[in-house]
């Protein structure tokens, strides 16, 4: 067990540095973005989303583990968004499993760059795990920031999630 703790410490303390040879960061590479990927977690970020939707036309939309489903489709009828640029995704348990699961998606459709969608609260531990898992594949991130009431999040969190992030690239687990 000190082991495996020990090539956890390890792997993290190179990642932080960028000198995982394994793991290629997100490419400085600027992309237009191909879709908007909506991390759920409050009603606000998918009525955020809908609104940013109308200004991006062109881009669909894929929503993780947000509101239920029928007040999510009622939010981007309302903002009158076509349903048939809206994938709804309910794989997802936390952060981490809001990209994990979302990667094939993306891969499958060929998408390199994505506007990516949460609270102020809730970004930085999302780029991060973004960073690593989308990275991983070579998808950029774009960041908006949904403004809340929240406080920032623990910087445990981050640490904990980049952690199983690294895992599920090397072992597929998310050890939830």
């Amino acid at each position: 067990m000190r082991f495996v703790k020990e090539t956890l410490l390890v792997s993290v303390l190179f990642l932080v540095e960028g000198q995982m040879p394994w793991f290629q960061p997100t490419p400085r590479i600027t992309r237009s973005p191909q879709a908007i990927l909506v991390l759920g977690g409050e009603p606000i970020r998918e009525r955020f989303a809908a609104q940013f939707a109308k200004e991006h036309p062109e881009l669909p939309i894929f929503v993780s583990s947000g509101s239920p489903e029928a007040y999510a489709r009622y939010v981007f009828e309302q903002a009158g968004i076509d349903p048939q640029r809206i994938t709804l995704d309910y794989r997802a348990t936390d952060t981490v499993t809001n990209f994990t699961t979302m990667l094939d998606t993306l891969s499958d459709r060929q998408i390199k760059s994505v506007y990516l969608l949460t609270s102020d609260f809730h970004m930085p531990r999302a780029q991060l795990i973004g960073s690593i898992v989308l990275g991983s594949q070579g998808i950029t991130m774009h960041p908006i920031v949904i403004p809340s009431q929240h406080d920032s999040e623990s910087a445990f969190k981050s640490v904990r999630d980049g952690v199983r992030s690294v895992l599920w690239l090397v072992t597929g687990s998310t050890l939830q």
